[in-house]
């Protein structure tokens, strides 16, 4: 039945069929599998319900990815359905002071932006010398050599 009526907005036909359905399904599985098949960790297998402990918290605190493209988590994009992340104690103003006078007294404060470098490298007559950590002796790489050699971890004349 035709009429000369124009196109009306409530005779469209639903956007969600289910072959949509049936893609968006699989995307959303694909993404919540995806990182928790990174973070395996072979030297200490998970039980399923450690597994499921684990998907359910995540979900619940919104510490999944749901958008693949830029790599957003669920509490990034939609904040205030999410229960807030704990604030960090933070350090004291006397910390950071004393902290920050350690590094100028040191060198140990960036000074050229564009090379990255600090003072200590660029002027390093005007700081202390970093102390240089203890080596071993010329006795102990002679044992070390002989035990290499003795134990056959490296041949004693190499052969070119």
């Amino acid at each position: 039945m035709l009429t000369d009526r124009p196109f009306l907005e409530t005779e469209r036909k639903p956007i969600m069929n289910r072959y949509t359905l049936s893609a968006l399904t699989l995307a959303v599985v694909a993404a919540l599998s995806a990182g928790h098949a990174l973070a395996f960790d072979a030297s200490a297998p998970k039980t399923r319900e450690q597994v499921k402990a684990e998907l359910a918290e995540a979900i619940r605190t919104g510490d999944i990815v749901v958008n693949g493209e830029t790599g957003q988590k669920a509490n990034e994009l939609f904040p205030g359905r999410y229960p807030a992340k704990p604030v960090v104690e933070g350090k004291t103003r006397e910390q950071v002071k004393a902290e920050l006078a350690e590094a100028i007294r040191t060198g140990d404060i960036v000074v050229d932006q564009e090379s990255g470098k600090k003072a200590n490298e660029l002027f390093p007559g005007r700081y202390p010398a970093k102390p240089v950590a203890q080596g071993k002796t010329r006795e102990q790489v002679k044992t070390e050599l002989a035990e290499a050699v003795r134990t056959g971890q490296m041949p004693l004349v190499s052969t070119y």
